[in-house]
């Protein structure tokens, strides 16, 4: 289920075919989710409840090919790698992998891989590859190390355009967000002729602040009515607090965008999380990356090999670029409504269960505010 087919139209533009993130000309997104045993937890062995997601940026050869991309900190309690190079460099080569906090380190790894094979194992490619996080550990065994790079490639292998799976899936299996059952979600918007796709993996935010299109629905369906993920794990966990949660916001355009203006786009993810309700609290890590795929031919040399002294460039004009930051916030309100209502109930570990927010009542709350 999704906002829109129970009647939740978030904003005043209209997204793209597919409402995804692949509605942006070769992008493509595969998961790999991993879902076992029941029990208590037993490091190593279980029960699992994680995996990866991958977003291919273009159809072309990701590592020879990179294309323009800028990134925002909101709250950096987390981790997304390859941001100082993009920092300073201001372009993205590789696929974007998304997993859990634990889980960082081998889908990274097991991206340059990919990309060695692709290049016959030769040294043509140098590769600092973005990979995010956020925290599955309380239904996940996330000290077990579950995730590997078979898991990796199985998701690239996977990665296609057109409709993506959301909720339970790939990095966000375990996910839990506004102390509902939170995951993936993705979303997009037609913005002054170009296309702006967002995709978020959701696992932040307390109840008492979720809004969903500006209603008080965390106030409405509180914790007495559906209760949290989080109270259970107090009892094992007293640290653990829904406040400390994380969100990863990756967003895709055709727009003929510079690293600059890129960075610009990140920065509006941050909008929408805080329509949803976050305020990015301290402990929360809230990473964002943009990338425009409107300019092509960077380095089809590859890098340091190109011979060009330089490229010519299209860019956007700042007068016209407010489509597109809207389109951002647009969009990444409505992915997380996504994975909200394509999330389905969850226990982990220790009997820990996180509830999908009931459809029905969330349109009862909605309708009670004039929407839907």
């Amino acid at each position: 289920m999704r906002a829109r087919q129970l009647g939740i139209s978030i904003g005043r533009m209209e997204p793209g075919p597919d409402n995804s993130i692949t509605d942006v000309a070769g992008v493509r997104v595969g998961h790999t989710t991993l879902i076992s045993g029941d029990g208590p937890l037993r490091p190593g062995r279980g029960p699992v409840r994680t995996g990866v997601t991958v977003v291919i940026p273009h159809d072309g050869d990701l590592w020879s090919e990179p294309v323009f991309a800028g990134a925002h900190r909101l709250n950096g309690n987390g981790e997304l790698t390859g941001l100082e190079w993009i920092r300073e460099a201001g372009m993205l080569g590789g696929p974007i992998g998304i997993t859990n906090t634990h889980s960082v380190g081998v889908v990274r790894d097991a991206i340059i891989e990919a990309g060695a094979r692709a290049h016959g194992m030769s040294d043509a490619i140098w590769a600092l590859p973005v990979t995010g996080e956020t925290y599955d550990g309380a239904l996940n065994d996330i000290n077990g190390f579950h995730v590997g790079a078979d898991h990796v490639h199985a998701a690239l292998a996977a990665a296609s355009a057109g409709p993506v799976a959301e909720g339970n899936v790939g990095g966000g299996t375990g996910m839990i967000c506004h102390e509902f059952k939170g995951g993936i979600g993705t979303a997009s918007r037609r913005a002054d002729g170009w296309m702006v796709g967002v995709l978020v993996q959701a696992n932040y935010g307390e109840r008492e602040l979720l809004r969903i299109d500006g209603v008080p629905v965390g106030a409405a369906i509180g914790l007495d009515e559906v209760p949290s993920p989080w109270d259970q794990l107090d009892a094992i966990n007293a640290r653990a607090t829904p406040a400390g949660g994380s969100i990863i916001g990756i967003v895709a355009t055709d727009a003929p965008l510079l690293a600059h203006q890129c960075a610009r786009l990140a920065q509006r993810v941050g909008m929408g999380v805080a329509r949803m309700g976050s305020y990015a609290s301290h402990g929360s890590g809230d990473l964002f990356l943009a990338f425009a795929t409107g300019n092509r031919d960077l380095s089809p040399g590859g890098g340091e090999d190109d011979r060009r002294r330089t490229v010519e460039l299209r860019m956007v004009v700042d007068d016209h670029i407010n489509p597109l930051l809207e389109a951002v916030a647009e969009a990444t309100e409505e992915a997380i409504v996504n994975a909200l209502l394509a999330a389905e109930t969850m226990t982990g570990h220790d009997g820990i269960t996180a509830h999908a927010i009931s459809h029905d009542r969330l349109m009862d709350v909605m309708r009670a505010h004039g929407r839907g």
